[in-house]
């Protein structure tokens, strides 16, 4: 068997210092992708947080039951834009913080709830009750400032555990129960009507226009205005910072090619206009 060394003979006369920079930068980036692609592998998913499912599909077939005590499946709920909340009703921690943000954003935001999008909160406490569901919906919802938010354009769900371990698990949410709390992320996560998981936002405090832009996002199969798609194609979301950024880059980068093509234009058309005085 030929032995490995002579497999990689190297004619260290012509293996110039640039040649040698190379080679060790190739074989850095071998191992560094190597390395990368087991650590990934070998990384044990967190049992409290948050593993993001970007791209990925909600259940549409599940069932809950709204704060009226009418079963409802999530396909006939979810045909906007949505977002959800995932809280449980007697949480002594971030959960009424969470929820008293979400009604803040909704309140400065300048879209129509029931139109434009929807909102829902699932509790994934399965003991939690419609009776206690609708007690809390109408205690937040005398928190808006602006005017009545729409019944019906927020939804408040509770489960059985079988259902809230699905959406749970095809969402990414991991908690877990200590007593008689659960300890947990907060965050609200933002569907497409599809029921694909667009974006998160973390915390419990959020900006109007980073949820504006996620609705965006999420309703990109529905044919929107024309000052959506400018705010789409002008800013974009950055995964590290997990907020959305003015994209200099495309804009400058469009901005150039214009210039250049009515400067194109500008010198075609004063040739054209010498070319003609000349005939003249």
């Amino acid at each position: 068997m030929m032995n490995w060394l002579q497999a990689i003979q190297i004619d260290w006369v012509k293996f110039s210092p640039l040649r040698a920079l190379l080679f060790v930068w190739l074989a850095g980036g071998l191992f560094t992708g190597a390395w990368s692609q087991t650590s990934e592998g070998l990384t044990p998913e967190p049992e409290i947080g948050l593993v993001e499912h970007l791209g990925e599909y909600v259940p549409l077939d599940l069932k809950f039951v709204n704060e009226q005590g009418d079963t409802v499946v999530l396909r006939d709920v979810i045909d906007k834009p949505t977002v959800v909340s995932l809280v449980y009703f007697n949480c002594p921690g971030i959960c009424s913080p969470l929820l008293s943000g979400k009604v803040d954003v909704l309140d400065r935001l300048d879209m129509k709830p029931g139109v434009d999008y929807q909102a829902l909160t699932i509790s994934f406490d399965p003991t939690d009750t419609p009776k206690l569901a609708r007690a809390k919906k109408r205690n937040y919802f005398k928190a808006f400032r602006r005017g009545p938010f729409p019944e019906d354009a927020w939804l408040w769900l509770t489960g059985d555990s079988a259902s809230i371990k699905k959406f749970t698990d095809a969402v990414g949410f991991k908690y877990k129960k200590e007593g008689r709390e659960f300890i947990h992320a907060g965050l609200l996560t933002v569907l497409s009507p599809t029921g694909k998981i667009s974006r998160y936002l973390r915390g419990i405090e959020y900006q109007p226009f980073d949820l504006k832009m996620a609705i965006l996002e999420a309703s990109q199969g529905k044919t929107g205005p024309t000052i959506s798609k400018l705010l789409l194609y002008c800013f974009s979301y950055d995964p590290a910072g997990k907020k959305y950024v003015f994209n200099f880059m495309r804009v400058f980068g469009t901005a150039f090619l214009v210039v250049l093509v009515l400067f194109v234009g500008f010198l075609t058309y004063q040739g054209n206009l010498r070319k003609k005085k000349v005939r003249d």
